[in-house]
């Protein structure tokens, strides 16, 4: 290949590559993220407020929230949205299962449905315990009295 050739298939190359580059604005993405976050966690501070619900159901009806967001088809299109702000409360978590769970229903059958959860969210929750326990030597925990 002549020089001549190789500049002009970087040229087309480098045109290509800011053609299909998604723009990307980090501080609109960072807001989006701190309002959507926010409104989520405000209305969980609403529901442990105003009803007698414990914190624990109320993280199942996130996570379970998620999950049926995630089955009809709703929680994708919120994500793409909200970014980071719908991605890592507990309806993401809850919506990750479901897409492990989809997929491997896909993949293995009735026995996905017992498998996809698991491996869908393995990473998150491995990384969860590891960072925890370097955390309890870092910071020495006490038990309560």
């Amino acid at each position: 290949m002549k020089e001549e050739d190789k500049q002009i298939q970087n040229e087309e190359y480098n045109e290509y590559v800011k053609q299909v580059t998604p723009t990307n604005n980090l501080f609109g993405n960072m807001v989006k993220a701190f309002i959507v976050g926010g409104l989520i966690c405000a209305a969980v501070q609403i529901l442990l407020d105003r009803t007698k619900l414990m914190p624990g159901r109320v993280m199942v009806l996130l996570v379970c929230g998620g999950a049926l967001l995630g089955f009809c088809g709703l929680y994708d299109p919120f994500q793409k949205l909200a970014g980071a702000g719908a991605g890592v409360p507990l309806p993401g978590f809850g919506n990750v299962l479901w897409q492990g769970v989809k997929e491997a229903v896909d993949k293995y059958g009735f026995m996905g449905v017992f498998m996809g959860g698991f491996q869908a969210s393995a990473v998150g929750i491995s990384a969860a315990l590891i960072f925890g326990y370097i955390a309890s030597f870092i910071f020495e925990p006490k038990m309560k009295k």
